[in-house]
């Protein structure tokens, strides 16, 4: 595929990746497994480890001396460009502009270097639109997307005089700094506004949606430090209906024909992890209903409320339609005491607190039974739970509103970054030497 670049500068001229820069990477048979990764040595660099504005040194994996010695043409150096070649992350670019140690990269990143170029300028000229339209152009993989060696190379670019070059970075520099600025303070916003829907939830729960002037009294629920003094509270065992699931064996083939029952996983309800959505209305997974019959699975009504026990320990959710469950759940039945959406409203707001102590274990956790069985939950009457769930989620709507306010904004921070740097890079800016 033949790329033109755009009209340059008179002073500009078109040039080739490799007539100004090599480009090194890891090949296929000196590929590095996980199992060769020591607690000591040579620091060993990956894609997360390039996506930030500035490379990440701490987080990162280590080889051996002779790993690391089997490479030569990858041991980093100062100016080093890298340019991630392979993965979902395609594109992504960031420069060396310091080692505390020896360092190397892994498979997934192409290590180029000039002395030609500006090393700066050599990589903002990649970050543009106008490389990584290219890179989309002739990505490779029905999988896991690729670059290979061999197109990187004959990307054309821009080569306006040292100088220029030098002043266009420094300006970009400087304009990228500023947006990355703006950036992050706008999605620390938006932290605050997720770390505000926890509030609301705890509030709602305690009752703060009511009254605040209301007579509140002490309350033996752990996680709440007071309710209004005419709310009852109680075993939420004892006024929802606890039950749990088991998984049907593989070992009958004759279980899994016909498969026409919803199967619950915890990989449905672990992505609503933002808690906005309620319900889960369908999943991936079916049993037939040979298999619900003759194994201990168990068939749950509409409404239930399902709390995640083992993977995405503490997360929660209201089935949308009969549903069956593995024992990876634990679920409640509402009754005359307990609307689902109130409770699911209180199963969010302690997660991270009582449902965060009582999942156990570092690696794959876990929240036993005898754990979830002491769980005491406040009891107001129904109709105060139907007015506290209104009331929380038309706060919802307001937040939600302002977080897409501030992706929106984001959004179009990021579009103006790539502008300036592709004006920049391309000419189309007017950045003097003395800029």
């Amino acid at each position: 595929m033949k790329f033109v670049l755009p009209e340059l500068p008179s002073s500009w001229s078109p040039t080739r990746l490799d007539h100004v820069a090599t480009v090194n990477a890891r090949i296929g048979w000196k590929a590095l497994t996980a199992s060769e990764y020591v607690s000591e040595g040579y620091t060993f660099l990956s894609t997360p480890n390039i996506k930030g504005n500035a490379i990440d040194f701490e987080n990162v994996n280590y080889i051996d001396e002779f790993r690391f010695e089997e490479s030569p043409e990858l041991k980093l150096q100062k100016g080093d460009v890298l340019l991630v070649k392979d993965g979902n992350t395609l594109g992504i670019t960031n420069i060396i502009t310091g080692l505390q140690r020896p360092a190397t990269v892994n498979g997934s990143i192409a290590v180029i270097r000039t002395k030609i170029m500006e090393a700066r300028f050599l990589r903002y000229t990649l970050a543009s639109s106008l490389v990584q339209d290219m890179i989309l152009a002739v990505k490779a993989g029905m999988g896991v997307p690729h670059l290979f060696q061999a197109d990187i190379k004959k990307f054309p670019l821009p080569r306006p005089p040292r100088p220029v070059q030098r002043a266009i970075a420094n300006y970009l520099d400087r304009e990228t700094a500023r947006i990355d600025a703006l950036i992050a303070t706008k999605r620390r916003m938006m932290e605050l506004l997720e770390e505000r829907w926890q509030v609301v939830m705890r509030d709602a729960a305690s009752g703060q949606f009511m009254s605040r002037s209301m007579a509140r009294r002490a309350t033996s629920v752990p996680w709440l430090t007071d309710v209004p003094a005419h709310w009852r509270e109680g075993l939420l065992k004892l006024v929802a209906t606890l039950g749990t699931g088991h998984t049907p064996s593989r070992s009958h083939p004759e279980w899994w024909v016909d498969l026409t029952i919803p199967w619950i996983t915890t990989g449905e309800v672990a992505q609503m992890r933002s808690d906005r959505i309620e319900y889960v209305t369908d999943t991936r997974e079916r049993i037939s209903e040979l298999g619900l019959a003759k194994s201990s699975a168990t068939l749950h009504p509409a409404g239930t409320v399902v709390l995640c026990r083992t993977a995405s320990a503490g997360y929660s959710a209201i089935m949308g339609t009969d549903m069956a469950t593995s024992q990876d759940f634990a679920t409640w039945t509402c009754g005359s005491l307990l609307r689902p959406r109130f409770l699911l409203l209180c199963l969010r707001a302690m997660r991270a607190d009582l449902l965060g102590r009582l999942a156990m274990g570092s690696t794959h956790q876990t929240i036993y039974m005898p754990d979830i069985e002491a769980i005491k939950v406040p009891i107001p009457s129904v109709d105060e739970q139907d007015a506290i769930v209104s009331a929380v989620y038309s706060h919802q709507r307001s937040l939600d509103a302002c977080s897409v306010d501030l992706a929106h904004q984001i959004e179009l921070l990021q579009e103006r970054r790539r502008a300036i740097i592709t004006a920049a890079v391309t000419g189309q800016l007017h950045i003097s030497e003395a800029a």
